[in-house]
């Protein structure tokens, strides 16, 4: 029966980012009631030096707020529907972007060619080793691996417990989530399981929390600290 579940809510995702991806700004608006753009946004102070890759770029908002910026931006997506979004609201902005249609894990960018890589509210294949691996390839020395991994809304209402059941049931609440019942927002250490996929990848990782009005967002900065073999060799 959880294999059933898991399959659905799967091709539920796939729906949402391929054939529906049209429903992609109303169903992140529903879910987050209104703060999913502020928790995506919360990761621009975060970027480092000029030239950005954005990981899973969706619809583009982020792009657009990132060239803004004033950042030199890429993007890839493996969704051609998500692609074709982005373009059109960069065309409409009179701006542009490169845009790439590929897997994360074979990514056509020559070695240390970004200063921060990005990626807000993936899926689990961001913790992957091909994943990290391939984004260590491509970051400069001590580039930043930026990761939104989820927000949090912070009321206490009944539709925030809506809201925050429908995150658990499609698998956005698990074992890296609990909720402090004191100040009802979830505590760094509990993704501290998450790093020793990165220190294994080249990476040392930094776990913080944004506080917005309604919100709390979960921020990973990793940065580029050797290659996976310097690390073997010591």
């Amino acid at each position: 029966m959880q294999k059933l579940w898991v399959g659905l809510i799967k091709f539920g995702f796939r729906l949402l980012y391929q054939e529906m991806a049209w429903t992609y700004d109303w169903v992140s608006w529903l879910v987050s009631l209104g703060e999913w753009r502020r928790w995506q946004l919360a990761a621009l102070p975060y970027l480092q030096g000029p030239t950005v890759l954005e990981i899973g770029h969706g619809p583009g908002h982020l792009l657009l707020a990132m060239q803004k910026a004033g950042h030199t931006v890429f993007g890839l997506d493996l969704s051609a529907q998500m692609g074709r979004q982005a373009r059109r609201r960069l065309h409409k902005r009179a701006r542009t972007a490169d845009l790439v249609r590929a897997r994360v894990q074979e990514m056509p960018f020559a070695s240390a060619s970004f200063n921060t890589v990005l990626a807000t509210f993936p899926t689990e294949y961001i913790v992957d080793p091909q994943t990290l691996a391939a984004v260590q390839r491509v970051l400069v020395g001590n580039g930043r691996f930026l990761i939104v991994p989820e927000g949090h809304l912070t009321g206490r209402g009944g539709l925030y417990r809506i809201i925050d059941w429908l995150f658990r049931i499609t698998g956005q609440r698990d074992g890296a989530f609990q909720v402090d019942e004191a100040h009802n927002w979830p505590h760094p250490s509990l993704w501290e399981p998450f790093r020793q996929r990165f220190v294994a990848a080249g990476f040392s990782l930094q776990i913080e929390q944004v506080t917005l009005a309604r919100s709390v967002v979960t921020l990973f900065i990793a940065h580029k600290s050797h290659t996976p073999n310097q690390l073997d060799a010591v």
